[in-house]
């Protein structure tokens, strides 16, 4: 039996979870500007299959990569962290 690739993971928050069995999860990358040393915050949004419906706005959640799911999901829900109060 083959081992499976590495595959990426990411931390966010869902920001959306209006679609049926997709998450939208907003990630936030922060590093350090390159001559200024200013610590700059990029967010970049990705679609994530959600198969039990379960992950609600303002969750924060681990997606996993994995094989493209339609024209623009190419991640999943893998684990809720916290559930959003």
């Amino acid at each position: 039996m083959t081992e499976r690739n590495f595959r990426k993971t990411r931390e966010g928050i869902v920001i959306s979870d209006k679609m049926n069995k997709t998450v939208v999860v907003k990630v936030e990358d922060r590093a350090a500007h390159g001559l200024y040393s200013k610590v700059i915050t990029k967010n970049k949004k990705f679609k994530a299959h959600d198969e039990s419906n379960s992950a609600g706005v303002g969750d924060r959640v681990r997606i996993m990569e994995t094989r493209p799911l339609s024209a623009t999901k190419r991640w999943r829900v893998v684990e809720i962290i916290e559930k959003a109060k």
